[in-house]
């Protein structure tokens, strides 16, 4: 079997922007249902928030210049005209010289441009003596401060967050357009590999822990999971489990089997389910090689290498860009990594991208990465990692010191 013409990841990433889109047209949801989902519409507001004028403080309702010169040693004296209940709009317009009393979130009168905090008054009957002067809108929200009317609130490809909720219930959506979670099936494959759920393994057992890690990962992304279970090394077992298990999601992932070897049926079986077949075939990574990614009727086919480290950071780099195109989530143009410098020298290859993984600490001239060494096949040495540093392929290496940016493993 020919392999690893192998791309760089900068090919496989702009192959996976240019290949697919969403597959499922977009949903209208309640508001509730939705966070985590990508959004498919633009959301005009058809109001402004607020829609009224209000305090944001408990205190009295006046017009600034009324107050201007109060002080401790010689407080301004207004007229106390009337009392602002929550809820209700005030019933009397405020002139000069007055005062109406307002809670917090109350409504502003007509006439009334600030508020001054209770804590800086003092109440005697109908006068208030005001110890301290505002300025015209303190501790005032306008009318429209939040949301004007007609304001481009969110655009699509922008995923919904508890805050974008709030957005969305203040100007009255109840419900939105968003694209479907993308259905990712796992399919772990190797007569090596046991369920989790087995106690005691037999010699040669390994339990499956890339469907665990990339599953939950995906979720994390918002995708829904169905896990395929496990296939022996038979081609026509793996074919026909592979094939059901695609025509029930949106993106299959094929777990191990993308090595060398006179059992691999990865290939054959991407390629069977649909055209245009394998788009890569080996990414030049360090770990993380022997990646396929394939198209099949428009659907992505992902086969992970079988070392848990090398499918976890291989699914992160390729398939996490793959699950966004799936919902329509518009492409992130800042640099989400954090900036520190290398602990130590580290020696890479030129003609790979490598990927380390470092932990981080706080030192007293700023943020640092260390490196987390260890084999691909050694998953505890990603539960002592914070992060990933990537070393592009035109590098030797990295030296100590240095400025490296580091993505995160949320």
């Amino acid at each position: 079997m020919k392999f690893f013409k192998v791309k760089t990841v900068s090919e496989s990433l702009s192959i996976i922007a240019d290949q697919f889109r969403p597959l499922r047209p977009p949903v209208q949801l309640p508001i509730a249902d939705a966070c985590g989902m990508v959004l498919a519409e633009d959301i005009v507001s058809g109001e402004q928030v607020p829609h009224f004028s209000r305090s944001t403080v408990d205190g009295f309702a006046v017009r600034a210049r009324d107050t201007y010169g109060a002080s401790d040693s010689l407080p301004g004296f207004l007229d106390i005209t009337g009392r602002i209940e929550m809820g209700k709009a005030p019933e009397q317009l405020l002139k000069e010289g007055q005062a109406q009393a307002i809670p917090t979130g109350g409504m502003l009168p007509e006439g009334a441009d600030s508020v001054v905090m209770i804590e800086h008054v003092e109440e005697i009957d109908d006068l208030l003596n005001v110890y301290r002067q505002v300025a015209p809108g303190e501790n005032v929200i306008r009318a429209g401060d939040d949301v004007q009317q007609g304001e481009l609130v969110m655009t699509a490809g922008h995923r919904l967050r508890p805050q974008d909720l709030g957005v969305l219930s203040a100007i009255g959506r109840t419900e939105v357009r968003v694209f479907p979670r993308p259905i990712v099936g796992i399919l772990s494959t190797g007569d090596e590999v046991v369920p989790t759920d087995k106690k005691q393994l037999a010699p040669g057992e390994v339990r499956d822990i890339n469907s665990v890690t990339v599953g939950a990962t995906a979720q994390q992304y918002g995708a829904k999971v169905i896990q395929g279970g496990i296939v022996r090394d038979d081609y026509e077992t793996f074919a026909a489990r592979a094939r059901q298990l695609f025509e029930e999601v949106d993106f299959l992932i094929l777990s191990g089997g993308s090595s060398v070897g006179t059992r691999d049926f990865t290939v054959q079986v991407m390629q069977a389910l649909g055209e245009p077949g394998v788009l890569i075939h080996g990414v030049a990574t360090k770990p993380g090689k022997p990646t396929i990614l394939a198209k099949a009727n428009g659907k992505p086919v992902m086969g992970l290498p079988g070392h848990p480290v090398s499918a976890l950071i291989m699914f992160r780099l390729f398939a996490l860009p793959l699950l966004d195109k799936l919902q329509g989530l518009r492409p992130c143009e800042t640099d989400t990594r954090l900036s520190a410098k290398i602990s130590r020298n580290v020696p890479s290859a030129v003609g790979r991208t490598d990927y380390i993984r470092v932990k981080l600490e706080e030192r007293a001239d700023g943020l640092w990465a260390v490196p987390v060494f260890g084999k691909s096949g050694l998953i505890s040495t990603l539960v002592e990692s914070e992060g990933i540093v990537e070393i592009g392929q035109n590098k030797e290496g990295i030296i100590e010191g240095e400025a490296v940016k580091v993505y995160m493993l949320s």
